[in-house]
């Protein structure tokens, strides 16, 4: 009876070993080749290699999307000058709702990739000093005069397992600047507090199951 509870104890630690090999890197796959395909559907392009057939090969839609793009930014960087782009958001932020769509994702995309990027400093927020009750999250905005609010900052806040988050305004005094990467910060929190950067001194050993 031992024997057989010995060689069912190892099967299941086998198992759960190879589903944290495989569900990773499966699901990992799945979403990059979801991501290409939904790419080249924007930009469809079938090789012929004859009068009735095509070949399909997956990611030239993707390299010629990207292609584009980088020579879009040389342009707008060399040759077209500056002074065109200016009038053409000009136009846009006229346009009521084109204005709010568009400088929105802009402000998006600049938060991430731009000079000026937020989701980089990390903070500890005291919600609740009853219960001492903490949340983490980024700055997005020091100076808020624009809204007439002094002495605050805003701190966006993701939802673990999710793409969205909330937006708070809180008082400087409530908030306390983290010591860590802000990519080590951001897998935390989507993950649910699961993921966390441990060095390899402190890396404990692995569990016999």
């Amino acid at each position: 009876m031992e024997i057989k509870n010995f060689f069912f104890k190892r099967i299941i630690s086998y198992f759960i070993r190879g589903l944290v090999l495989v569900a990773p890197l499966y699901a990992t796959a799945l979403i990059i080749w979801t991501g290409v395909e939904y790419l080249d559907n924007i930009l469809p392009i079938d090789i012929p290699i004859s009068n009735e057939q095509s070949v399909y090969l997956p990611g030239l839609g993707v390299l010629i999307i990207i292609l584009g793009i980088v020579l879009l930014g040389f342009l707008f960087s060399t040759i077209i000058p500056q002074s065109f782009f200016k009038f053409t958001e000009s136009i846009m932020r006229r346009l009521p709702l084109v204005s709010l769509i568009y400088y929105s994702i802009k402000d998006l995309i600049l938060a991430f990739v731009g000079d000026k990027k937020k989701f980089n400093q990390p903070v500890l927020v005291t919600m609740y000093k009853e219960t001492d009750i903490k949340k983490i999250g980024f700055i997005t905005q020091t100076d808020l005069s624009h809204l007439k609010i002094a002495d605050h900052v805003a701190v966006y806040m993701p939802l673990s397992y999710s793409l969205s988050g909330e937006l708070f305004i809180v008082p400087t005094e409530h908030v306390t600047l983290l010591e860590a990467k802000s990519t080590d910060v951001m897998k935390m929190l989507v993950s649910g507090g699961v993921s966390v950067k441990v060095s390899k001194e402190e890396t404990p050993e692995e569990e016999e199951i």
